[in-house]
């Protein structure tokens, strides 16, 4: 069965940075676009970030570009996102997605069929 688990969520203070990890089991990141939005309370879920399959290009939200940094190691099967200077606005709920085989990046959640539980990243002012 395929599964994407988020870790490296936290509080932390204004300034700060984190690394988010979405490790998958059951399905190849490799081969897929992989993509991070964040909800915040009383908020819509919005994009973040996403790294095309294979060698890809990454894509930022203008809200993070320059600060956030995607990478993947294939041989564990994970994607992260560093976080540097992090916002209160950041705070969110943080989610992976992984979408189908060989298909684009996109900043649509609609473009994704896999999606992990989330991690809560708070940013203290």
């Amino acid at each position: 069965q395929a599964q994407l688990v988020e870790s490296g969520g936290g509080l932390v203070q204004a300034g700060g940075s984190l690394r988010l990890s979405c490790a998958a089991s059951g399905l190849t990141l490799s081969a897929r676009a992989c993509g991070w939005f964040r909800q915040a309370p009383g908020k819509e879920r919005e994009f973040v970030a996403s790294i095309d399959h294979g060698a890809g290009s990454a894509y930022y939200a203008l809200s993070v570009k320059g600060r956030f940094t995607l990478a993947r190691d294939n041989e564990k099967n994970t994607v992260y996102q560093q976080m540097n200077n992090l916002e209160p606005e950041d705070t969110a709920v943080y989610y992976c997605a992984a979408s189908r085989r060989f298909q684009g990046y996109s900043s649509d959640p609609l473009g994704y069929s896999y999606w992990g539980q989330g991690t809560q990243v708070t940013v203290s002012s």
